[in-house]
């Protein structure tokens, strides 16, 4: 059974027997009451103390009530003060209530009507600190590296930090482009680590062959063009975090290595049969469903559990509503600095098609867009006729480059084809099996989104400009 959590309230009278009776009438809500007679007395006693709630009586013996509760409301606007005054000084109680007191009781008053006065003080308080860290959230549109101010991503800001001063392991997930390692940067920086080594490591793109060196280590002669003992991401990353992005992309062998590092805190480097132990806070990644792949035999569920200990998701870009203006103007600034353009804003229509677009790329794909406008035009306004042709559904109805016959194009039986026919045949196909999900498709494919985002960008500029397919 929990106990309820005393609130401190300074109580100011001068008058010693009332005081008492207050302080009895407060013992039936199990306050804490720290009593004050004159009104330096109770500013010193603030200051040092902070109280949750404040009973003032209005006549002291060395300054007058209302400078106290200026002073009060000055250290702290939130906090609650209830007025007690006498039938003779109701005005100068209405008085206080313009200056902030929460409400005023006549003397004489009751237990009941004393507690009850103070619980609403009290909510009030709480209620108004959750309205201000709110507040705050609807400011911070700058995170560690993510800019956004949607309530999707203040969520996501109060979980890193939520997690940040943990030593839990963190999975993360989310579409390409999301901003994945932004995050694991965002949660090794607001952690006690932030003074260790922050090592991130994509699983997919390093050689399978090549990863355990690259996670463990090596020493000479471990294998062929091993000439030296070389430290691997586990060693390099003690005392501070291991972030394996595309952590389902790893082969099973080696996963049950990495689970042994997790589980003991040690790695052998390859070729040596000495073991060495190290501190590292895991952060793991994916663009894929862990648990999918779980059930599918791709990824061991017992190294699952261990990394899925503090799940973060991260929102898409179309789900995060005017983030995505937020976002391009500043890669704009950004990058007409970079290149000494005089691009500064977007004109109304560009934000509208910005905000329509479905991203699925997400922030690396809008990223590329902005990069290709200022490196492509200048001018003080982006203007509609300066954007590339986006990827998918255009919103102006504009069909898109996957678009036509399942048919098209088939050769006929024994033809060969030109290469890059087959290859622009096999993207579209796999872009009309995912319904045009660009990171699905690049999956089936075994190649990178920003490949097919490329191949789709010149395909349907070349085809504007001839009238027909050309290789890209």
């Amino acid at each position: 059974m929990s106990v309820p959590k005393k609130h401190r309230i300074l109580l100011i009278e001068d008058t010693v027997p009332l005081a008492k009776l207050y302080i009895e009438f407060l013992r039936a809500d199990a306050q804490e009451v720290v009593h004050c007679t004159c009104g330096g007395e109770a500013l010193e006693t603030a200051a040092a103390l902070p109280p949750d709630a404040v009973i003032l009586d209005l006549k002291l013996p060395d300054m007058d009530g209302l400078e106290v509760l200026q002073a009060l409301h000055a250290r702290d606007p939130s906090i609650s003060v209830v007025i007690i005054t006498a039938h003779g000084s109701i005005d100068l109680a209405v008085e206080a209530m313009k200056l902030g007191a929460f409400d005023f009781i006549v003397k004489p008053f009751n237990a009941d009507r004393l507690n009850l006065t103070l619980r609403n003080a009290l909510e009030r308080r709480t209620l108004a600190r959750m309205v201000e860290g709110y507040r705050k959230d609807l400011d911070r549109g700058r995170f560690h590296g993510f800019i956004g101010s949607s309530p999707e991503m203040q969520a996501v800001y109060r979980m890193i930090e939520s997690v940040a001063a943990s030593r839990a392991n963190v999975f993360i997930t989310g579409e390409s482009g999301t901003g994945k390692e932004v995050a694991a940067q965002a949660i090794h920086r607001a952690s006690p680590r932030r003074d260790g080594a922050f090592v991130a490591l994509n699983c997919a793109a390093i050689p399978k062959d090549l990863l355990e060196s690259e996670i463990f280590g090596h020493v000479k002669g471990a294998f062929t063009g091993a000439a030296g003992d070389r430290p691997g991401a586990a060693l390099l990353a003690d005392g501070g975090t291991l972030f394996l992005d595309e952590i389902c992309e790893m082969p099973v062998d080696l996963q049950s290595k990495l689970l042994r590092f997790v589980q003991t805190g040690t790695v052998c480097p390859v070729g040596s049969g000495r073991e060495e132990r190290v501190d590292v806070r895991f952060v793991a990644a994916t663009n894929r469903d862990p648990l999918a792949e779980v059930q599918a035999g791709r990824f061991r569920e017992d190294l699952y559990y261990r990394l899925h200990v503090i799940p973060l998701a991260l929102p898409p870009l179309r789900d995060r509503g005017g983030d995505v203006i937020e976002i391009a103007r500043s890669f704009l600034i950004d990058y007409a600095r970079e290149e000494g353009k005089a691009l500064s804003a977007f004109v109304p229509e560009v934000e509208a098609r910005l905000r329509a677009h479905d991203w699925p790329g997400n922030v690396r794909q809008l990223q590329n867009v902005i990069r290709n406008v200022v490196v492509l035009h200048d001018g003080p306004l982006v203007t509609l006729d300066m954007l590339p042709a986006m990827v998918g559904p255009d919103v102006a109805g504009i069909p898109c480059a996957t678009c036509g016959s399942p048919d098209e194009g088939v050769p006929e039986e024994g033809a060969v084809q030109p290469l890059w026919r087959v290859e622009k045949d096999l993207i579209r196909k796999a872009l009309r099996l995912t319904g045009d999900d660009v990171p699905r498709a690049a999956l089936m494919l075994e190649i990178s989104p920003s490949t097919i985002y490329r191949k789709l960008q010149h395909w349907r500029a070349a085809e504007g400009r001839t009238g027909g397919e050309t290789a890209a």
